[in-house]
């Protein structure tokens, strides 16, 4: 490898810290599972992974740069991406605000399955600020003499592996409490919560960097 076992050491720890740090994806998913179980917070895992191999495989190729270089491709991914995040938010709020959780989770699963699944994969994939992140760190660690498209591939889709397992582990702490997260008081702040956060990010993403 050009790029030696310590620096993919560095490159991980520092993965880690941007994959634990709370986003769109980690809402999405916390709000899929609290309305579909753990069956539609795997789904939104799925998609969301999905989502991070495409932006992830976009920087390593080079075809990132086309997309950031070009200020209308990027402008309307990033508007597509603050209207989704909004969107999701909103469907959050208002489940808050209706507080009528009397449906039996898992119904319709495979719909439900397919709806979460496509949240997560949209959530991702129409937000630009993702592929930013892969171009910002990946040229930190490929030497574009001597690194392999195998290698940068490799170092862009650990980010996607890791991001899902992190997922992973707060959708099992989620389950672990799932009795208690159903109350209903608890379950409206915690819809509550996602919505706004989600909404809060669409803002964040519609404000010029």
């Amino acid at each position: 490898m050009a790029t030696s076992w310590s620096e993919y050491g560095s490159y991980l720890v520092l993965v880690v810290l941007l994959v634990i740090a709370p986003g769109p994806d980690t809402m999405v998913m916390l709000k899929n599972s609290l309305a579909s179980g753990g069956r539609g917070g795997l789904a939104s895992i799925g998609g969301i992974a999905a989502g991070n191999i495409i932006n992830g495989s976009a920087a390593a190729l080079g075809l990132g740069a086309l997309v950031t270089q070009s200020q209308v491709l990027f402008t309307t991914l990033r508007w597509l991406g603050v209207v989704y995040l909004c969107y999701l938010g909103v469907q959050a709020l208002r489940g808050a605000w209706r507080g009528d959780y009397s449906g039996k989770v898992g119904a319709s699963a495979r719909t439900s399955g397919l709806r979460c699944f496509r949240e997560g994969f949209l959530s991702n994939v129409t937000n630009p600020k993702v592929l930013v992140m892969y171009l910002s760190v990946l040229p930190q660690f490929i030497d574009p003499v001597h690194t392999s498209v195998g290698e940068a591939l490799l170092l862009a889709n650990t980010v996607g592996v890791l991001g899902a397992v992190w997922l992973l582990l707060v959708l099992f702490f989620v389950q672990r409490v799932r009795v208690w997260l159903n109350r209903r008081p608890v379950r409206r702040a915690m819809d509550a919560l996602t919505g706004t956060a989600l909404v809060g990010f669409g803002a964040a993403l519609a404000a010029p960097s």
